[in-house]
């Protein structure tokens, strides 16, 4: 059987079949095949083929109740965001009052460290890993600032060992043992937005809490990548963006997460806003704010609608397929990829173990940059760079199938 045989054949077997057809896949670059094999999914998801229905459905609230809509639509826009909290809640394991959809990502890591980045005495650290995402280096760089602190000092990048290219779990957790006294914030990306590496998010959120500071994630990466458990882990909080895995369009409405025993503790300092005060007294217009015991209590302004229905739309497939099926699919694509890349010439740099790792490979080249491009002309292979010398690929299992795999290891071979 030929390697493209191969590839159909598991296709046709996976007990996952393949959500493909609910999405719209862009046409390959370069006209060799009709449709891209698309694995930048890790940078933005493809656009179900739910969202422009769901869209007009509000355009067209819209156009006939005018204000009206905020009460009388078929989705009344005054709770809109209301509807997204229990798909929110399982996707990422937590309790509904303790996820709200708002904002951007880091507008809610922000007002996260507003709220729990209190530095005193000599706990001032806050913990992040190198690399990071260039937005989490300026957000925490920018609050031990805002704190009169430099943060030279105040900012701790964990590497990974010499010669490797990911952390290792006991390296984080003998640091925060040993330094620990100095830490008031751990936030680390759950998975690396440049490695593909997941972290052992509940042994570093035990470790950090054992140390006497809060634990933040940023699942930018891992929200729709991983089944998260972030309640139970007993997180602190965590925010992440819906544009990636979760397929919610550029720029897409994020989510935040801040664990019950904080929404229930009135004295939590927080920057506040309309939308954070008791729904039942919102419109009285007093101006002494009355928050809920929920995550609502960190929202600012009122939802936008035309940005939260392709969440909506988007959170409905993850509810009706689960992440514990697609946790097993992405294993299954990603495992396949790794395997058909080992002739080609290019070091691997996420983790081999599949525990270890989301629906990721990146691969060191040379010209990062120049391949992405002829894998797109030459194989309609989409992909992306970081430069200077690392490609990803995200065999996203809602779409991805082995196929697209088996096509972009023989661009890869190819052109390596």
């Amino acid at each position: 059987m030929s390697p493209e045989d191969e590839a159909r054949r598991l296709d046709e077997s996976d007990p996952l079949p393949t959500l493909r057809g609910e999405f719209l896949v862009p046409p390959a670059p370069g006209g060799a095949h009709a449709e891209a094999a698309y694995f930048a999914g890790n940078s933005l998801g493809l656009q179900p083929r739910s969202v422009a229905a769901r869209l007009r459905e509000e355009l067209d609230d819209w156009a006939r109740l005018a204000v009206e809509a905020h009460t009388q639509g078929r989705r009344p826009w005054v709770g809109y965001h209301e509807l997204l909290r229990e798909p929110a809640a399982r996707l990422v394991g937590a309790r509904p009052h303790e996820v709200v959809a708002m904002n951007s990502l880091t507008v809610n890591l922000h007002l996260m460290m507003a709220s729990f980045y209190r530095p005193a005495g000599t706990r001032t650290r806050i913990v992040i890993e190198d690399p990071a995402f260039p937005s989490d280096s300026y957000a925490v760089a920018s609050q031990a600032v805002h704190h009169g602190l430099d943060p030279a000092e105040a900012v701790v990048r964990l590497k990974p060992r010499d010669g490797e290219d990911n952390l290792r779990t006991e390296d984080v957790l003998a640091y925060l043992e040993r330094e620990g006294d100095a830490v008031a914030l751990v936030m680390l990306g759950g998975v690396n937005y440049l490695t593909g590496q997941l972290m052992d998010m509940p042994a570093i959120t035990k470790a950090g809490r054992a140390a006497g500071a809060v634990v933040g994630w940023d699942l930018a990466h891992a929200a729709g990548n991983v089944p998260l458990r972030l309640h139970d882990w007993d997180v602190d909080f965590a925010a992440w963006c819906t544009y990636k895995y979760l397929n919610s369009g550029p720029g897409a409405v994020a989510g935040c997460f801040v664990h019950e025993r904080h929404v229930r503790d009135a004295a939590v300092p927080r920057l506040s806003g309309w939308w954070g005060t008791e729904p039942s007294v919102r419109f009285r217009m007093d101006p002494d704010i009355a928050p809920p015991a929920s995550a609502d209590a960190w929202q600012l302004s009122n939802p936008p609608i035309m940005a939260l229905a392709p969440v909506l739309a988007s959170l409905e497939i993850f509810d009706r397929v689960g992440m514990d099926a697609l946790r097993g699919k992405s294993e299954r694509l990603t495992g396949y990829l790794a395997s058909r890349l080992a002739p080609a010439v290019a070091e691997v740099i996420t983790p081999s173990d599949p525990a270890a790792r989301g629906a990721q490979l990146s691969l060191r080249v040379r010209d990062a940059g120049g391949l992405v491009r002829r894998l797109a002309e030459a194989h309609g292979v989409v992909a992306d760079a970081r430069e200077p010398d690392v490609i990803r690929l995200a065999p996203v299992p809602l779409y991805c199938t082995f196929h697209d795999c088996h096509r972009a290891a023989e661009a890869l071979v190819d052109l390596l």
